[in-house]
């Protein structure tokens, strides 16, 4: 091959690997296990909406009654919208891996030398060289569920082994959601004044641990910032009440 063909080859593998990419891609990362981020997010989510929440009717005047009651039909409504989500955008991925998985597979049927070519660079670039190569390239080119494999994985950067089901993230999402708003309103039963900010802050620090945990990040300053970025957005929903009043 030429080195303008080599560039092609090289060009069309970016591709490729940009498509997996954004395939596979998730708003919460792939180092931790999806249904694990589903419930760490939802839990910080859910804290901070009741958070918000409970300002809100602080200054309505509503009962203790009344809000922790509130409080509960939302953490409800809030558990079963996450599971929705949560579940439906796993769905929505696992459909972008099957259509690059069937459009790898037509590819390999319909234009089998340009699969050869792009194969063998990809193994030159792995340090397979002369007859090594060679033999490496024609046993996977001699079968095809192990060659769709290998140009899953190796082309489109893609594994398949890390795609858990919709239905375990959005379990996941549900879990998450609901511990943080059942830890908000058991705080804010025990104690009316300061129960809340007890409650939501707590969920928010343990979900931000847990995953700095598992991503091996440092953890106080993951609790840090997930804190004050919550009382950041609580105190400019506080404030604009005191002020609108």
């Amino acid at each position: 091959m030429t080195q303008e063909e080599d560039k092609g080859i090289l060009e069309r593998i970016a591709e490729a690997q940009a498509r997996g990419i954004i395939a596979s891609s998730e708003s919460h990362g792939a180092e931790t296990p999806g249904h694990v981020s589903a419930a760490a997010d939802a839990a910080r989510e859910v804290a901070l909406l009741l958070l918000t929440l409970w300002v809100v009717l602080v200054h309505l005047e509503a009962t203790s009654t009344k809000a922790l009651a509130i409080l509960a039909i939302t953490t409800l409504g809030w558990t079963l919208w996450k599971f929705g989500r949560s579940a439906w955008l796993g769905w929505t991925r696992l459909e972008r891996l099957h259509r690059l998985v069937a459009e790898e597979r037509w590819e390999i049927e319909h234009h089998r030398q340009q699969e050869r070519d792009e194969l063998r660079v990809l193994y030159e670039a792995k340090g397979f060289q002369g007859t090594l190569l060679d033999e490496a390239v024609e046993v996977l080119m001699a079968d095809g569920d192990r060659l769709l494999r290998v140009m899953i994985e190796e082309e489109l950067g893609l594994s398949l082994e890390v795609h858990e089901h919709p239905l375990k993230q959005g379990l996941g999402a549900a879990t998450g959601a609901l511990l943080s708003g059942l830890c908000c309103v058991l705080w804010t039963w025990l104690l009316p004044t300061y129960g809340i900010f007890l409650g939501a802050f707590l969920a928010i620090g343990l979900a931000a641990a847990m995953t700095a945990y598992l991503e091996r990040n440092q953890i106080v300053p993951a609790i840090v910032w997930n804190i004050g970025t919550s009382a950041l957005a609580f105190s400019a929903v506080y404030f604009l009440l005191e002020w609108i009043k």
